[in-house]
C-alpha cells in the first residue's frame, strides 16, 4: 500500500519522485555515484493549483499527478521525507512529459 504524500505544492510548483537510472553500463560495469549523471526523470506526485495571472485567473497546469516527466538537470529543490527523496520545482523547469 502506497503512503500518502503529505506535501501540497503551491502555485505553479510540482512534487516529483526522482526515477533513478541504472547504476551500470551496458557491459555490466558498476558506476560509482560520482560518475553518474544527475537524474532528470521523475513521476509527478502532486501539482499546485497554478500561478495566479495579472487578471486574477489561474494559469492551467500542463502536468498532472502520475505523469512521468523530464526536467532540467539542476532544477528544483531536493528534499528528503522518511528516507525518500523528492524534488519540488516550478512547472517551467519541466521539459517534457514522457508517453
Amino acid at each position: 500500500m502506497a503512503k500518502e504524500l503529505k506535501l501540497k505544492p503551491l502555485a505553479d510548483k510540482v512534487v516529483i519522485k526522482v526515477i533513478e537510472e541504472t547504476e551500470s553500463t551496458p557491459g555490466g560495469i558498476i558506476l560509482p555515484d560520482s560518475a553518474r549523471e544527475k537524474p532528470q526523470k521523475g513521476e509527478v506526485l502532486a501539482v499546485g493549483a497554478g500561478k495566479v495571472l495579472e487578471n486574477g485567473q489561474r494559469e492551467e497546469m500542463e502536468v498532472k499527478t502520475g505523469d512521468v516527466v523530464l526536467f532540467t538537470k539542476y532544477g528544483g529543490t531536493e528534499i528528503k521525507i522518511e528516507s525518500e527523496e523528492y524534488k519540488i520545482m516550478s512547472v517551467r523547469d519541466i521539459l517534457a512529459v514522457i508517453g
